[in-house]
C-alpha cells in the first residue's frame, strides 16, 4: 500500500542535526524554578502545535524510526498555490462568478431569523410576528422564471450554446450561408422537446401541490367546526385531524378521542420508519370535559424556534386562569409533525409551525440535477472539436492569402465546418437514455425496478465505489431472538423450552403467594424476606430476566377491529380476549418487537398497555398489572432506555434499564463476564442489549419525581438537567441478563458482493450500528473475506496526536480492510482528510460504524472530490437519503423502513441482489451503446466537414456551402437517424455471460468514450 505513495525528499544532515537539537528542547521538561504549576513542553497540548511539521510516514523505512523521532522526518511538501492571473484563468473565474451570484442571491432573499414563539390556543390574531403561509411548493420554477430557467439549464452546456450562436449568426447578412430554418429548425426542435418535457413535469408538480394544499380540515372555533383548506391554516389554529388523514402542519397534541389519552401516528414519509409512533396528549387539555372547553380556558404554548431535528422538541404548556397557574413541560411525544398520518383515533392540536418552518420542509433539500460523466466528457470533446474547427478555418483563410475581408471569410468557414459538432448528438443521446430506462423497467429478471432519473443510466456502467447501508440493505431488518445469557448459563434457540419450563414453575410457585396477598398485607413482607433465597435458584433468575425484558420497552399491543365492528383500533381491555390472534405489536424499533415476541413465546405475554399501566399474562393465565410511573426513551446520545414501574400486587417500585454494553457497563455492578460475552455475541453477528434493574423505596422515588418534574419545566438546558437527574438513579444497578438478537442477511448477498468485487467495485459499508456488530456482518456477508486482515481503528481517538499514531499504524498494513467508528472518522477528517482518504481508497473494503446521516453524505462527497471516480450509494431508510442524493448514482431499496430512500433515489429496486444485473447488464450496455452512439454521430459530422473542406480547396478556398437548403441538416438529423440510433440495441455479449464474467465490467472503468470499440 505504501509503495504506491510518492516518497518525500530527505533533508540534509545539517537540517537533521538542527531538527535533533530542536527535538531535544521540545521534549525537555520545564526549567528548574519555573514553579509547580508550569507544565513540561512534552505534554500533548503543546505537541499539537508542532503536528503541522510532522507528516505521516510515507515509506516503509520510516517505520524503522522510533515514534519519538517524528521531527527528524522530512517535512511534507506544500502544493504551490496559484495566484493572480494564473489562478483566474485556471478556474478562479468560476469561483469568482459563483461567489458573486451567491452574494446577490443572499441580498435578494434574506432569510428571516427564526425565533421562539408564544402561541395562544385558538387565537391566531395574538401572534406577535407574521408566520409563513402553510402551503407546500415543490415546483422548480414560477411563471416568470420558467423560460429563463429551462434555457439556462440547456445552454450551460457548450454544445447547445454553440448551436445557439451559430443559429443567431444567420441573422447577419454577410454571414448567412443557407436558409434560417436549416439552423433554427433542429435547434427549435431540441428546445421544444425539452421545454415541453419540463412543462409537463412542472405541471404535474403543480397539480400535486394544489391537491395537498386544497385538502380540507376541520378547524375548531368559538362558533363550532369550520372547514378550511390546508393552505389557509395559521399558527394558533385548533385543527381536528381524523384517522388516516395527513397532519397539515406542526402541532402540539391537545386532545384525542382515545380513552388512553394517546394515539399512534405513521411517520414513514418523514423519517422513513414504518413502525408506528406513540404520541401523548397534553394532560391538562385531555382532562377537559368537552371539546368546546378549549375556548373557555386561557392557555398558551411556548415553543422553541423552528429546528431541523425531528427527534427533539422543547416547550411548555401554561394555563393562566387556574389558581395556581398550571405549567406542563412538552417534549417530542407531545408533538404531531407535518407529513405524518394519524393511525388511530381523532386528534386535536394547536398549530405552532407552518409552511417553510415545519420540520418536514426544513429537512427537505432540493435535489441537484445530476449530470452523467459521459455527458461531461462529450461536452469536453465538443470543446476540442471546436478548437479543431477554429484551426481548420484559420488554415483555410491562410491558404486563401487573407484576401479581401478575411475576417468575414473566417466566420463563414466556421459556419461551414460547424457540422463537425452535430446538433443531433444531444437528441440521439436523450432518446437513447429514454430507451435504456424503458429496458430496465421492462426486465423481468429484476421486477419492480423503477428509473426515476432518466439522464444518468450510463453511470451504472462506470462505478468504482459502492457505499451501502447495512440494516435493511445487506440485512432483512427482521430481528430474531437468538441468545439469553445470565452470567453462568447461556440459552440459545435449541434450549428455549428450558426457559419456558423454568418460567412456568416460577409463576406456579408465586401464584399461591399472590392469591394470599389479597387477603392480608403480610404476605408481601414474607415474600420479600424469602427473596434472597429464591434469587439463588436458576428459575428465579430466569423469571427476573424475562420479566424485565417484558416490562422494559416502548411496545404497545394493538388489536385490529374485527369484521362487522365499526370503530377505531381497539386496545386491550380487562375483559378482552387476550389470546386474540389479531394482536400485533407496534414500537419504534424492530429490536423491541423481537424481544416482546420472544417473551410471548416463552409464556409471558404483553396483553395491554396505555400511558399509565401495562398488563402481562403469565403462563398460568394470571394477569399481572404494573403501573408505569416514568419512561425514559432511547436516544442516540444515551444509548439506553429505562422505565419505572410499580407492581400493583406487591406495591414494589422497580427501575428497569436496558441499553448498549458501552453505556451499561459503568452503570451495573461489578462483574467479570459482561464484556467477554458481548464480544462473543458480536462476533456471531448478534445485536446485544444489557438488561439491569434497581429496587426503589417510596421515599427514593418521591424525591426523584420532584427533581425530575422540576428539570422538565426548565426552559434553558432542559436536556442536560433532565439527564443529570436520571443519572442519579443509574448507579450500582443489578445486572440481570444479556440478550442477543440476529438481523438476517438478504438473499444472495454473499455471491452478489463477490461479483461486485470481481467487477472492480470497491464496497464501503456505512452503518449506525456498533463496531462489533458491523465487523461481524462484514465477515458473514463476505464483504471481508475470512483470510483477509482487518485493521480496527481505535474508537477512542479524540485528539490530533492519537489520530496521527493510528494512521501511521494503519499504513504498515497491506491489503487489509478498515473498520472505523464515526467519532474517530470525524477526528481524522478534521486533521488528516487527504491522507485518510488516500489510505482508505487503497483498502479492498471499508466499514464505517456509528455513522450519522450527515457523515454518510460527507464520506460520499469526499470520495468524489479526492478520487474523481464514480460513486454509487444504496440504502433503504430515511437516514440514507442524504447519502443517496450526494452520490453520482443513488439506488434505493423499498424495504421495511419505508419508501423515502426509494423515492429520493435515481433508481429503485426491491432487493439487493438485483443490483448485479442492474450494473453488469444494463449499466454496461447503456455505457457502451451511448459511447458508440456518440462516436458514430461525431464521425458522421467529420465526414460532412471533410467533404466541405475538399470542395472549398478545389474551388480556390471559397467559403461557399457544398449542399444548399435542408439537405445538409437533413443528412445530419433525419436521413441518418435510424441507422445510427439502432446502436441502442447493440449487444456484444449475452446478459448471462456479462453476469458470469463480471471482469468485463472492470474494463469499462478504465476507458474513455473515444476508446470504446
Amino acid at each position: 500500500m505504501a509503495d504506491q505513495i510518492p516518497l518525500y525528499p530527505v533533508r540534509s544532515a545539517s537540517a537533521a542535526a538542527a531538527s535533533s537539537h530542536k527535538r531535544t528542547a521540545y521534549y525537555s521538561p520545564a526549567a528548574p524554578g519555573s514553579g509547580p504549576d508550569r507544565r513540561g513542553r512534552y505534554e500533548l497540548e503543546d505537541e499539537s502545535a508542532h503536528l503541522d511539521e510532522m507528516p505521516l510516514m510515507m515509506s516503509e523505512e520510516g517505520f524503522e524510526n522510533d515514534e519519538s523521532d517524528y521531527h527528524t522526518l522530512p517535512r511534507a511538501r506544500i502544493t504551490r498555490r496559484k495566484r493572480g492571473l494564473e489562478w483566474f484563468v485556471c478556474g478562479g473565474w468560476k469561483y469568482f462568478c459563483t461567489s458573486c451570484c451567491d452574494w446577490l442571491l443572499n441580498i435578494c432573499q434574506r432569510k428571516k431569523e427564526l425565533k421562539a414563539r408564544t402561541v395562544w390556543l385558538g387565537c391566531p390574531e395574538k401572534c406577535e410576528e407574521k408566520h409563513p403561509k402553510n402551503s407546500i411548493k415543490n415546483q422548480k420554477y414560477n411563471i416568470l422564471t420558467f423560460i429563463p430557467g429551462v434555457l439556462y439549464e440547456q445552454f450551460k452546456f457548450f454544445l447547445n450554446l454553440y448551436f445557439l450562436i451559430v443559429s443567431c449568426s444567420q441573422f447577419v447578412p454577410a454571414l448567412k450561408i443557407g436558409y434560417l430554418y436549416t439552423y433554427w429548425a433542429p435547434l427549435g426542435f431540441v428546445l421544444a422537446v425539452t421545454i415541453t418535457r419540463e412543462a409537463v413535469d412542472e405541471f404535474r408538480r403543480f397539480q400535486r401541490d394544489k391537491e395537498v394544499n386544497s385538502q380540507l380540515y376541520s378547524k375548531l372555533t368559538v362558533r363550532g367546526k369550520v372547514q378550511v383548506k390546508s393552505s389557509d391554516i395559521q399558527v394558533g389554529d385548533l385543527i381536528i385531524v381524523e384517522k388516516n388523514q395527513r397532519i397539515p402542519s406542526d402541532m402540539v397534541f391537545l386532545r384525542t378521542s382515545e380513552k388512553a389519552g394517546s394515539c399512534f401516528i405513521r411517520t414513514d414519509q418523514l423519517d422513513g420508519e414504518t413502525d408506528w409512533k406513540l404520541k401523548v396528549a397534553v394532560s391538562c387539555t385531555q382532562r377537559l370535559p368537552a371539546l368546546g372547553d378549549l375556548f373557555s380556558i386561557s392557555a398558551y404554548v411556548y415553543a422553541q424556534k423552528p429546528q431541523l431535528d425531528i427527534h427533539s422538541f422543547e416547550g411548555t404548556f401554561t394555563r393562566e386562569d387556574s389558581d395556581p397557574p398550571v405549567h406542563e413541560s412538552l417534549s417530542i411525544e407531545n408533538t404531531l409533525w407535518a407529513s405524518t398520518v394519524v393511525a388511530s383515533g381523532t386528534v386535536i392540536g394547536v398549530v405552532i409551525y407552518t409552511g417553510k418552518e415545519t420540520r418536514s420542509v426544513m429537512n427537505t433539500s432540493n435535489p441537484k440535477n445530476k449530470v452523467g460523466l459521459l455527458d461531461v466528457e462529450l461536452n469536453q470533446l465538443t470543446k476540442a472539436l471546436f478548437l479543431a474547427l477554429v484551426v481548420l478555418s484559420i488554415v483555410m483563410v491562410t491558404l486563401q492569402g487573407f484576401a479581401g475581408p478575411w475576417y468575414r471569410n473566417l466566420f463563414r468557414f466556421l459556419l461551414l465546418f460547424s457540422y463537425i459538432i452535430p446538433i443531433s448528438l444531444r437528441v440521439n443521446l436523450d432518446m437513447g437514455k429514454a430507451a435504456y430506462g424503458w429496458m430496465i423497467m421492462k426486465d423481468e429478471n429484476i421486477p419492480g425496478t423503477v428509473v426515476r432519473t432518466s439522464t444518468i443510466p450510463e453511470e451504472l456502467g462506470r462505478l468504482v465505489y459502492l457505499l451501502t447501508d447495512k440494516t435493511g440493505t445487506l440485512t432483512q431488518n427482521e430481528m430474531i431472538f437468538k441468545r439469553l445469557h445470565l452470567g453462568t448459563v447461556s440459552y440459545g434457540t435449541d434450549t428455549m423450552d428450558e426457559i419456558q419450563t423454568h418460567l412456568l414453575n416460577s409463576y406456579s410457585q408465586m401464584h399461591p403467594q399472590a392469591s394470599g396477598s389479597n387477603s392480608s398485607s403480610t404476605p408481601p413482607r414474607r415474600a420479600q424476606s424469602l427473596a434472597p433465597k429464591v434469587r439463588k435458584s436458576v428459575s428465579s433468575r430466569i423469571h427476573e430476566a424475562v420479566k424485565a425484558i417484558a416490562l422494559c420497552h416502548n411496545v404497545t399491543p394493538v388489536y385490529e377491529a374485527r369484521a362487522g365492528i365499526t370503530g377505531e383500533t381497539e386496545f386491550a381491555e380487562a375483559d378482552q380476549d387476550f389470546s386474540d390472534e389479531n394482536r400485533t405489536y407496534q414500537a419504534s424499533s424492530p429490536d423491541e418487537v423481537a424481544l416482546v415476541q420472544w417473551t410471548e413465546s416463552v409464556g409471558l405475554t404483553l396483553v395491554s398497555r396505555d400511558l399509565t399501566s401495562m398488563q402481562l399474562k403469565t403462563p398460568s393465565g394470571q394477569v399481572l398489572t404494573y403501573c408505569i410511573l416514568q419512561m425514559f426513551p432511547f436516544t442516540s446520545e444515551s444509548k439506553r432506555m429505562g422505565i419505572i414501574v410499580r407492581d400493583e400486587s406487591t406495591a414494589e417500585i422497580t427501575f428497569y434499564m436496558k441499553g448498549a454494553d458501552v453505556a451499561m457497563s459503568p452503570i451495573v455492578q461489578y462483574n467479570d463476564w459482561l464484556e467477554e460475552e458481548c464480544g462473543n455475541m458480536a462476533r456471531e453477528g448478534l445485536r446485544t442489549l444489557v438488561v439491569a434493574k434497581r429496587a426503589l423505596t417510596e421515599e427514593q422515588y418521591q424525591d426523584f419525581e420532584s427533581r425530575y418534574s422540576q428539570a422538565k419545566l426548565s426552559i434553558h438546558d432542559r436536556t442536560l438537567k433532565v439527564a443529570a437527574v436520571v443519572e442519579s438513579l443509574e448507579r450500582e444497578m443489578e445486572l440481570l441478563c444479556l440478550t442477543g438478537v440476529e438481523d438476517q442477511l438478504q438473499a444472495d448477498v454473499r455471491p452478489m458482493l463477490e461479483m461486485l468485487r470481481n467487477a472492480g467495485i470497491k464496497i464501503w459499508m456505512l452503518t449506525g450500528d456498533k463496531l462489533e456488530t458491523a465487523t461481524c456482518i462484514a465477515k458473514s456477508s463476505h464483504l471481508v473475506s475470512r483470510t483477509q486482515d482487518i485493521h480496527i481503528f481505535r474508537p477512542e481517538v479524540t485528539s490530533r496526536g492519537e489520530a496521527h499514531l493510528e494512521l501511521n499504524a494503519f499504513r504498515r498494513k497491506h491489503d487489509c480492510a478498515l473498520v472505523i467508528s464515526g467519532d474517530s472518522l470525524e477526528v481524522c477528517l478534521k486533521y488528516y482528510e487527504h491522507e485518510f482518504v488516500e489510505l482508505a481508497c487503497q483498502c479492498p473494503a471499508v466499514v464505517c460504524c456509528r455513522c450519522s446521516p450527515t457523515q454518510k453524505a460527507h464520506i460520499v462527497t469526499l470520495l468524489r472530490q479526492h478520487t474523481g471516480k464514480r460513486t454509487c450509494a444504496i440504502g433503504d431508510g430515511g437516514n440514507d437519503v442524504s447519502m443517496i442524493q450526494a452520490a453520482d448514482c443513488g439506488i434505493g431499496i423499498e424495504g421495511k423502513e419505508g419508501k423515502q430512500a426509494s423515492l429520493a433515489a435515481d433508481f429503485s429496486i426491491t432487493q439487493f441482489r438485483h443490483i448485479g444485473r442492474l450494473l453488469m447488464v444494463h449499466g454496461r450496455n447503456s455505457y457502451k451503446r451511448s459511447a458508440a452512439l456518440g462516436q458514430f454521430v461525431m464521425h458522421r459530422g467529420l465526414i460532412i466537414s471533410t467533404m466541405q473542406a475538399v470542395f472549398s480547396s478545389v474551388f480556390y478556398f471559397a467559403s461557399v456551402p457544398l449542399y444548399q437548403g435542408f439537405l445538409m441538416v437533413g443528412y445530419a438529423t433525419i436521413y441518418t437517424m435510424f441507422p445510427v440510433f439502432s446502436l441502442v440495441l447493440d449487444q456484444d455479449v449475452k446478459p448471462e455471460m456479462a453476469i458470469l464474467y463480471p471482469e468485463l465490467y472492470k474494463d469499462l472503468t478504465k476507458m474513455l468514450p473515444s476508446s470504446q470499440p
